[in-house]
């Protein structure tokens, strides 16, 4: 991968970063201002709606760091190590996490009768979706066992192949 791929990912990453610490610091708690003033069932259910709200950013900032950590071992050229395994693993739960959260969100929206069916059925299609990309992250990691195991086995080989020599 290129110096300027990296880069421009870790540009990216950092303005993610910076945008969901300004998501928690301000908007956060101007939801729960919303919420208590709408009143009847949301606002019974506002102190939930938030903590979902400030762990689901929690999940996606472990992401967003696992992810700088992965690119600074692409730039390493250390990608194809067992050290990589400790990052994926951590994204993978960390996605998982983010999809019962998602999920306990339409949980708690669903009680009473200030949110529609509806927008609750489209909630949970967001979880499901979350729920497939951790498994799609879960494959890609056995893609990467199977690198390793490469990347080991080429090693040993250059090794007697230089021993030979």
């Amino acid at each position: 991968m290129g110096t300027f791929v990296v880069y421009a990912l870790r540009v990216v990453i950092g303005l993610l970063l910076a945008g969901s610490v300004f998501v928690q610091a301000v908007m956060v708690p101007l939801l729960r201002v919303d919420l208590d003033e709408a009143g009847g069932d949301l606002s019974a259910v506002q102190i939930p709606v938030v903590v979902i709200v400030i762990l689901g950013f929690v999940a996606a900032q472990v992401v967003l760091v696992c992810v700088w950590r992965l690119l600074t071992m692409v730039r390493r050229g250390t990608v194809f190590s067992h050290g990589t395994f400790r990052y994926v693993d951590i994204i993978i739960g960390a996605v998982v996490a983010a999809a019962a959260l998602i999920f306990a969100l339409a949980v708690t929206l669903a009680q009473g009768e200030a949110v529609a069916p509806g927008v609750v059925l489209l909630i949970c299609g967001l979880s499901v979706t979350a729920a497939g990309v951790a498994l799609l992250v879960f494959v890609m990691r056995s893609l990467l066992v199977q690198a390793v195991a490469r990347e080991v086995e080429a090693h040993d080989l250059r090794a007697e192949l230089d021993e030979v020599i």
